[in-house]
């Protein structure tokens, strides 16, 4: 409408300028003279710029009389195409121009004009592969999605252009949200040109979500093969998609291919930290606990993590708190000033009922690096020493407005996640997920199991008279689950 409008206006306003001009022309004084021989013509200016124009027009259809009579000349001498290559000439002249003016419209962002040049040049040019290509460019940017797929529909049925057409309407059914279809686009698109990098990486997002890894670890090996990932990229992402076929490798009835991915997955990637949990939980399983210590250590080597204590807890469920801190050591001696090191050396000496040595071991790290976890662990510390409730009930006050601390972040979109996947649920980025502190804090509490992430070991032995009060106490003590801050009214009946 507003286009039409201009138009318009551009329209009346040459009109305008042409009746001025003519008008000045016809009132100005003087003219032009041409001489010669024994003639003279006088021209008033009007009458002279009429003549100039009519000069031009004259000079331009005798060059066009001239090439047609040049094309007649040579078919008379026998060139039985001549004519029809003149008159044809003069269309495909018109239609590239067409099709040079919609690039151009297309690249500044004129979609409109794009569509009406792309119209322009199907009319003159015989070549659907250039103005198809053209008119569904020029469709999608003009947001024409019924003749953008009529276009690509086009495309589709050129063997030349087969390719261009099936990636339009895979990227219109994304657009859709119809990930079934746009998958089976995708599979065909790449069977056309398996090197084309955007396609690969496509296929490889959409198997991802549908949750075939197999067919997905596939297409990441013709990446490879074509070279359009480095080969310890390859490496990682390989890891990510074994581990997700691992996924339900402990539910009754799992194939033994399953459980054989878990501890494939750590192989390939010894720092991806669910590989390294699921491959000692196997390990475990088939009694092999060497190898099992030996993953969850290589593991916190790469990045401490309460998960990968949680699993070498399960190598050792009934071993004493004592035990425990000694066998430990293998993991907080590695990265002894990380906060994660901190924290569970904290722990366990909680669980021993250490808490003077689970304070040392905390330091001031509630201080420096307050987070809901470690204001949490203080507070189990100050009910084990037999602080006031009102101290601890003040620590807990805290926590509840502490940031949580590192979390499975998504590096493309910033989506905080409560546990690893492959593929973030935001935006569908496929092993974007990593262990760090989000860039906007976050106050929600952790869940128990990122509280406490190692068993408590086995419960003393029964014990008679006074002593048993004493263990009965100890048993009614809250540990860092207890704690966990709920609401204040919860908090007071922990405390008490």
């Amino acid at each position: 409408m507003l286009w039409s409008l201009v138009k318009i206006v551009v329209f009346v306003v040459l009109v305008a300028a042409l009746a001025y001009g003519g008008t000045v022309l016809m009132e100005t004084q003087g003219g032009a003279q041409i001489a010669f021989g024994n003639y003279e013509i006088t021209l008033t200016p009007f009458k002279a710029v009429l003549a100039l124009v009519a000069l031009i027009v004259a000079i331009y259809v005798a060059l066009k009389l001239l090439g047609l009579l040049v094309a007649l000349v040579k078919f008379l001498l026998g060139d039985e195409t001549a004519i029809s290559r003149y008159f044809d000439r003069n269309r495909e002249k018109k239609g590239i121009e067409a099709v040079t003016d919609g690039m151009m419209a297309l690249a500044t962002g004129d979609g409109r004009l794009a569509l009406s040049k792309a119209a322009k040049a199907e009319k003159y040019l015989q070549k659907p592969e250039l103005t198809n290509l053209l008119k569904a460019q020029a469709a999608v940017m003009n947001g024409d999605k019924r003749t953008a797929e009529r276009a690509f529909k086009q495309l589709v049925a050129d063997e030349r252009t087969r390719f261009v057409g099936v990636q339009g309407i895979m990227k219109q059914k994304l657009e859709e949200g119809d990930t079934a279809t746009a998958l089976k686009l995708a599979e065909k698109a790449f069977a056309l040109k398996p090197k084309h990098v955007e396609t690969q990486d496509i296929l490889l997002r959409l198997q991802a979500e549908k949750g075939d890894w197999s067919a997905a670890r596939s297409t990441l090996s013709a990446k490879l093969k074509h070279g359009a990932i480095p080969r310890d990229v390859h490496k990682r992402r390989d890891a990510v998609l074994a581990l997700s076929q691992a996924k339900g490798v402990f539910e009754e009835g799992a194939p033994i291919e399953a459980r054989e991915a878990a501890i494939e997955a750590n192989k390939k990637s010894p720092d991806l930290i669910p590989a390294a949990v699921m491959a000692c939980d196997e390990y475990v399983a088939e009694g092999k606990k060497r190898q099992a210590t030996r993953v969850i250590k290589k593991a916190w080597e790469a990045q401490p993590h309460p998960d990968l204590a949680a699993a070498f807890a399960r190598i050792e469920p009934d071993e004493t708190p004592a035990q425990r801190i000694k066998r430990f050591m293998a993991l907080t001696k590695v990265h002894p000033e990380n906060p994660e090191s901190k924290m569970l050396q904290a722990e366990l000496y909680i669980a021993a009922e250490d808490f003077p040595a689970a304070r040392r071991a905390l330091g001031d790290l509630a201080e420096i690096n307050p987070t809901a976890r470690s204001l949490t662990i203080l507070a189990a510390i100050e009910r084990g020493e037999g602080a006031e409730d009102v101290v601890v009930r003040g620590w807990l006050t805290r926590a509840l407005t502490a940031p949580r601390g590192p979390q499975w972040v998504c590096d493309n979109c910033q989506t905080i996640h409560s546990e690893w996947a492959p593929v973030c649920d935001q935006c569908g980025g496929f092993d974007t997920l990593s262990w760090r502190k989000p860039t906007h804090s976050e106050v929600a509490m952790p869940s128990g199991t990122e509280m406490l992430p190692m068993i408590v070991g086995a419960m003393p032995e029964p014990v008679e008279s006074d002593e048993a009060e004493e263990v009965e106490d100890v048993e009614n003590a809250p540990t860092l689950v207890d704690v966990t801050p709920v609401d204040e009214e919860e908090n007071a009946k922990g405390a008490n």
